[in-house]
């Protein structure tokens, strides 16, 4: 029986300067970035994500890894057969729907523009906010050690295993306790506390600007972040798509539904390779990797082709 594939689409953290050069092997991919580096609005913020370390910063990242990934897809979509789900990790669940057809892909970067420009409204006024990176830590400890820093659990990845958001005055705090407790901890560079209720304020104006986008309903089922449950139109779609800026992401489950959904191979739009390294560990007789580890778009299609046949 032919193998089930399913697409990974990431978020922030593993942006790069070359993060667009495997797409640019492909005229049409080429063509599509050329018209967004050209865009007066965008361009700017896509250059930013070559030369510089801006492209760590919210307004930079979001557009930049949709762009990145959106391309790569459109370098990539000849080759494949249709996916049996597309899944998008934080930022990369507004990609997800670029690659299933419900948006248009220069919506979709617009989008992620918008979307940062409003998570970054939330932290007028306030305090700095951060995000962490917590596993290994003993049964039942997590709840009360987010509690005591004044953190919330954001994207649950594992069993033992979660991102999480809060002030950033208390991230180093959050960190040094979870080690001490016998974990592992990782201060990430995020200084947005993505998918917590510290962004609530970000949600209902980002509905507004999904309501006002055309939409059709995708291709292949989308994975919602907030309920890992597969999305098959577009009203379920803009109904979920603003939530998850202020409610956790349910990653663990998303993955399960992999497994469940009869998916036998993986593969990771990239920048970066988290999403599949995270997948091959929990899952890892789901054959999965990133288009990042391949320095061709031939190489990942000879390799797609021996595992789906």
């Amino acid at each position: 029986m032919a193998g089930r594939l399913a697409i990974l689409c990431p978020g922030q953290g593993a942006q790069h300067a070359g993060m667009f050069d495997l797409a640019r092997q492909d005229p049409a991919a080429g063509r599509l970035l050329d018209g967004w580096f050209g865009d007066p609005l965008l361009g700017p913020l896509l250059r930013a994500a070559i030369e510089g370390e801006e492209r760590f910063d919210n307004r930079v990242a979001q557009p930049s890894i949709v762009a990145a990934t959106l391309a790569t897809w459109t370098a990539l979509r000849p080759m494949l057969p249709e996916p049996a789900l597309v899944a998008g990790y934080s930022i990369g669940e507004v990609t997800a729907y670029g690659v299933a057809g419900a948006l248009d892909a220069g919506a979709a970067v617009t989008l992620a523009g918008e979307r940062a420009r409003l998570m970054d409204a939330c932290l007028e006024g306030g305090p700095a906010q951060a995000m962490v990176a917590l596993s290994g830590m003993p049964g039942g400890s997590v709840d009360a050690l987010l509690a005591r820093h004044g953190y919330y659990a954001a994207i649950v990845t594992g069993d033992d295993a979660l991102v999480a958001g809060g002030p950033a005055a208390q991230g180093g705090a959050l960190a040094a306790a979870a080690l001490a407790a016998g974990g592992r901890a990782t201060l990430l560079p995020v200084a947005v506390a993505s998918h917590t209720p510290l962004l609530q304020d970000a949600v209902a104006p980002f509905a507004t600007l999904l309501a006002g986008q055309r939409w059709s309903d995708p291709a292949f089922p989308v994975l919602s972040g907030i309920s890992a449950e597969p999305v098959h139109d577009a009203g379920k779609a803009m109904r979920e798509l603003p939530r998850q800026i202020a409610e956790p992401i349910r990653w663990r489950e998303c993955m399960d539904a992999f497994l469940e959904a009869g998916v036998t191979v993986a593969l990771e739009l990239g920048p970066g390779a988290a999403l599949a390294r995270i997948l091959q560990s929990r899952h890892p007789g789901i054959a999965c990797r990133s288009v990042s580890e391949f320095r061709s778009l031939d190489g990942i299609h000879r390799w797609l082709g021996r595992q789906l046949d």
